[in-house]
């Protein structure tokens, strides 16, 4: 958990660089495996996914489709072309369970990955779901940037300012692709995912790639509403519901749009310098945690950690769970008075 905690501030990085102009926008990058060992990890997914994919309830068919959605390297492999089956399984997991959010939100980024699959059906049910999310709103808003359809950039924009929160589902979603495995790992194939704390990297490692959006597109639009101000009000509503959301890379991009609206050296800009460098420190200093000095504890601490995130939904709350299980400061030393 300390490389995905990690893993989060670099793409918080990423994302704000794409803010500024620099960067690229996307998921998270690619592990530094050498061939043979991604080759080997591929065929683990596709095998496990194999077996997920045999159980009737939604949570393993989701946790299959998200192991399933693997990329060109199947061709390598010679397996089986991956993406559509992947998009089957996720079809048939809300199916199953239609008021999950999250196994929608899961659905919903699998087919916005794939070229070929048009979003629009997935999307609005993942409205119809949780309507109070601004984030569902955010793969409809890249597609309007892209075409290069102002007023529907605007409308769409204020779909999402209008949402009560900002949610990417990831504790949840972690959690139930660890419950999954767990409640299949007696007929898993060996090699990964065979502990409480290899299952919850190996999940994490995956759905950082996958439930993470792009928003390259939310930042370019926000970026051009310094010449409207009706926008501009737009996206610094958004920007302070996306402070409080779910996930730490939504803050962190929540963080950089309002900078961008306001003067470097003006007292704004300062605030949320310091209120995003507070969300960078409790991240690290929780992490921490994740790697005790005694190896045999390692599942004992992903277990903790699981317990945390299942039943609070924001990363950051997790955080300050774990710090204050172990009785340390909220707040980086220099803020003290």
């Amino acid at each position: 958990m300390v490389k995905y905690c990690l893993l989060v501030l670099a793409l918080a990085a990423t994302h704000s660089a794409a803010a500024s102009g620099a960067g690229t926008p996307g998921g998270a990058a690619a592990p530094p495996f050498s061939q043979a060992a991604a080759d080997k990890f591929l065929v683990w997914r596709v095998g496990a996914a194999a077996v997920l994919s045999t159980r009737a309830d939604a949570a393993s068919l989701a946790t299959a489709a998200a192991l399933r959605y693997v990329g060109a390297g199947n061709a390598r492999a010679g397996l089986p072309k991956p993406v559509p089956l992947a998009l089957e399984l996720a079809a048939r997991a809300t199916e199953l369970d239609p008021q999950s959010a999250s196994i929608s939100w899961l659905h919903l980024q699998l087919c916005s990955g794939t070229p070929s699959c048009d979003i629009r059906d997935a999307a609005t049910a993942m409205r119809w779901v949780d309507a109070d999310n601004g984030a569902a709103w955010l793969q409809t808003l890249t597609a309007a940037q892209k075409d290069g359809d102002t007023m529907e950039v605007d409308r769409v924009l204020a779909d999402m300012a209008h949402g009560a929160r900002f949610d990417l589902y990831w504790n949840r979603i972690v959690v139930m692709m660890v419950d999954a495995l767990d409640a299949a790992r007696d007929r898993l194939p060996g090699g990964y995912a065979t502990s409480d704390s290899a299952r919850l990297n190996t999940v994490s490692g995956i759905a950082s790639g996958e439930i993470i959006p792009p928003f390259s597109a939310l930042v370019e639009a926000c970026r051009e509403s310094s010449a409207a101000a009706e926008r501009r009000d737009l996206c610094l509503k958004l920007s302070k519901t996306m402070q409080h959301g779910d996930t730490i890379v939504a803050q962190m991009i929540g963080f950089s749009i309002e900078r961008h609206l306001f003067a470097p050296d003006s007292k704004e800009a300062r605030a949320i310098t310091e209120r995003r460098h507070l969300l960078e420190w409790r991240v690290a200093a929780a992490a921490k945690f994740d790697q005790p000095l005694l190896p045999w504890t390692k599942n004992a601490r992903a277990r903790a950690r699981l317990v945390h995130m299942r039943y609070m939904p924001r990363e950051e709350d997790v955080c300050i769970a774990i710090l204050r299980q172990y009785r340390m400061a909220l707040d980086p030393p220099e803020v003290h008075p």
